[in-house]
């Protein structure tokens, strides 16, 4: 499979590269409306959003080089290489989530709002920048044939595409994109429900996107290991419990208080 959508001579173009920033405009426009439409301060976001962007990228490369430091201790200027993969969800949404919590506290706005707005995007994201995997022929599963995929009604161009080193392998990377996809319309279904909480569509995304994970990791073979323990999985139960917490704890008290959409009436404040 030829992982590189357009060469210009001068500069090559991956198709991984266009898959993470469709999934970021995507993400983006999912939002941009949501704030459209609660009338919230338009600026704040933008600037939340285009940084987040960034220190979540290199968020997600720095987890990755932090499990195979060795390699990259010999060879350091590929870390600069985002291009040929090697981003760990994980550690953008650390990194993203500590860029939130600054700004939003400079900024005196409520934290669990803006990550109740940004949630359903990004899980959007995530579906969409799976395929930017496929590419590049990574977050693929155990070996498997053709007529097992061709069983599960697959295009054959994702069935060729998981013809990994001469073996065909299970299309983890898809399931994962479905799982969040799903997700996502949860999400947007859950959001329109007139008692939903503050808190509570970022506690249903941790618990969501956690849970498709750990059993999705355990199906992959290229997973970031530590010892015999496949970080995602770890980190994944982690995420679980705390985004089970945020959805109890939002629950507490009256249906009528802290209810996510409450601040439509007002003007702009978190």
């Amino acid at each position: 499979m030829d992982r590189v959508a357009l060469d210009l001579g001068f500069i090559q173009i991956y198709w991984y590269s266009i898959f993470i920033l469709f999934g970021l405009l995507s993400g983006c426009f999912v939002i941009y409306r949501e704030i459209k439409r609660q009338k919230i301060n338009e600026d704040f976001f933008i600037n939340l959003l285009f940084y987040g962007f960034i220190f979540g990228l290199i968020g997600a490369r720095l987890y990755y080089v932090a499990f195979h430091l060795d390699y990259y201790l010999k060879y350091p200027i590929e870390i600069l290489e985002i291009w040929n993969g090697g981003l760990a969800i994980h550690g953008g949404i650390l990194a993203g989530f500590l860029w939130i919590l600054f700004y939003t506290k400079k900024y005196k706005a409520r934290t669990m709002k803006v990550l109740d707005i940004i949630v359903p995007g990004l899980l959007l994201g995530q579906a969409i920048g799976r395929w930017g995997n496929f590419f590049n022929q990574e977050a693929f599963g155990a070996i498997t044939t053709a007529e097992s995929l061709k069983k599960l009604g697959l295009p054959d161009f994702i069935i060729e595409g998981m013809k990994v080193d001469g073996a065909y392998r299970q299309p983890t990377f898809l399931y994962e994109s479905i799982w969040n996809f799903c997700g996502f319309l949860a999400l947007l279904m859950l959001r329109r429900y007139k008692y939903v909480k503050t808190g509570q569509l970022t506690g249903f995304y941790l618990m969501w996107y956690s849970f498709g994970r750990f059993f999705i990791e355990g199906m992959r073979t290229d997973s970031l290991m530590l010892g015999p323990i496949r970080i995602a999985q770890a980190v994944s139960i982690l995420l679980f419990i705390v985004g089970l917490l945020i959805f109890l704890f939002a629950k507490k008290g009256s249906r009528f208080d802290n209810l996510y959409k409450e601040e439509e009436k007002n003007e702009i404040r978190f």
